[in-house]
């Protein structure tokens, strides 16, 4: 039933796919209308607001006063995307738009193919083997041409659309539902660590108004800081087959919404924690980058000790002080924080500063209700995220089976 495609213009194979499909050159199936773009500069967009999307290499970055498309395109990469298969290189622009010179605009040749069955193409093929330039990935019209896509007769090609395009919708709704739980927390976050829980009367604090009850201290009251450093790196007996947890902003920024974390990246011997005047925090303490950038922050669930990108907050006392708390209280200040850091090449925020922050200071039993309510909002955006993943690998798995013939979609 398959047969292996070699008669192709370059290497980037298809790969197999049913006998009775043909493959074909891209530019043998769609009008290309690149010459209609025209890029503008930050400074334009910017005295351009208006109503119409600007869009770029991979999808809207402003919305300005005119548009230069008005219709149904598929909108590709042609610098600055990513090409790997599965990569949704390709997105469809419908309406009124403008676009720059980063992105190809195509429309699919009527009675060849659809615009939706390109983008699914596209995005199902590797283009990487088309791609010129090192340093910048670059998509050049010429190249885009020759890309081999598969194409099935016009009717089959409109059951697969109907397929994915019920996938699809399931993977959208997925990511609305992870939207309107974020904005859920975002809203419970500045009201629990402002408002507090069942409180009628409040005050005029440092740190703004807080119900009557709470104190305000500042970091150094509540946490001993620490300050991190990084092993030489000339030194393999530093590094190599490392247990130590060693962690930088760069794992921080991985949690992706979580707040505790187990493992770094790099790791570190404990011949280099003996050596070396590195800070060991102890489980619960609290890490959070302070330089490139600012703000993000976990709760350590094993040991570790992390770079000078980094400060540690270890509390003072585990009875009065619960860290998942003041995580959520940082996180929801990260902005403040950005803006007490200084510096020209990059922006830190200095331990001085860290330890003079202020921060509310609720009873422990207060503390432990507000972050069990943002962990239980976490939790479920978590099985949320997970469920869009799992979304995501059955339109994979389905396009790969769907877009080479492997499973054939009946066709009345």
């Amino acid at each position: 039933m398959f047969y292996k495609e070699t008669n192709l213009k370059d290497e980037a194979l298809i790969g197999e796919i049913s006998k009775d499909w043909e493959s074909v050159d891209l530019g043998e199936v769609v009008e290309i209308h690149d010459s209609k773009r025209i890029p503008l500069s930050e400074m334009e967009r910017k005295s351009r607001k208006g109503k119409y999307p600007y869009c770029g290499a991979n999808g809207i970055i402003d919305y300005i006063d005119n548009y230069i498309f008005d219709g149904e395109f598929v909108l590709l990469a042609e610098d600055g995307g990513s090409y790997g298969k599965f990569e949704n290189t390709a997105y469809i622009m419908s309406g009124r738009f403008w676009v720059n010179n980063h992105a190809h605009i195509l429309k699919a040749m009527e009675g060849k193919t659809s615009n939706l069955f390109l983008k699914y193409a596209l995005d199902f093929l590797d283009l990487n083997p088309y791609i010129v330039g090192s340093t910048r990935k670059k998509l050049n019209q010429e190249q885009m041409r020759e890309i081999r896509v598969p194409l099935p007769p016009l009717e089959e090609q409109r059951a697969i659309v109907g397929v994915l395009g019920v996938v699809d919708l399931a993977v959208v709704k997925a990511g609305e539902v992870i939207a309107k739980t974020e904005r859920l927390k975002k809203g419970l976050m500045q009201t629990l660590l402002t408002r507090g829980i069942g409180h009628k009367e409040y005050k005029q604090t440092p740190i703004g108004t807080t119900p009557k009850t709470w104190q305000v201290k500042k970091a150094s009251e509540l946490f001993i800081v620490e300050t991190g450093t990084t092993p030489s790196t000339r030194k393999p007996e530093y590094w190599n087959e490392g247990t130590v947890n060693w962690i930088t902003p760069t794992d921080l920024s991985k949690l992706n919404g979580k707040i505790h974390i187990k493992n770094s990246e790099r790791k570190i011997t404990e011949k280099a924690l003996k050596e070396t005047s590195l800070a060991v925090m102890p489980k619960g303490s609290l890490i959070i980058s302070t330089r490139a950038p600012v703000g993000y922050v976990a709760v350590l669930e094993e040991p570790a000790t992390f770079n000078q990108g980094c400060k540690g907050l270890i509390p003072k006392s585990h009875d009065e002080i619960l860290s998942e708390f003041y995580c959520y209280y940082l996180l929801n200040k990260k902005q403040m924080l950005e803006n007490l850091s200084s510096g020209s090449t990059f922006k830190e925020l200095s331990k001085e500063r860290l330890q003079n922050f202020n921060m509310p200071y609720p009873s422990f039993t207060e503390q432990k209700r507000i972050a069990e309510l943002l962990l239980t909002v976490d939790k479920k955006t978590e099985l949320e995220r997970k469920e869009k993943a799992r979304l995501e690998r059955i339109k994979r798995g389905l396009m790969d089976l769907l877009l080479t013939g492997k499973i054939r979609v009946k066709v009345d």
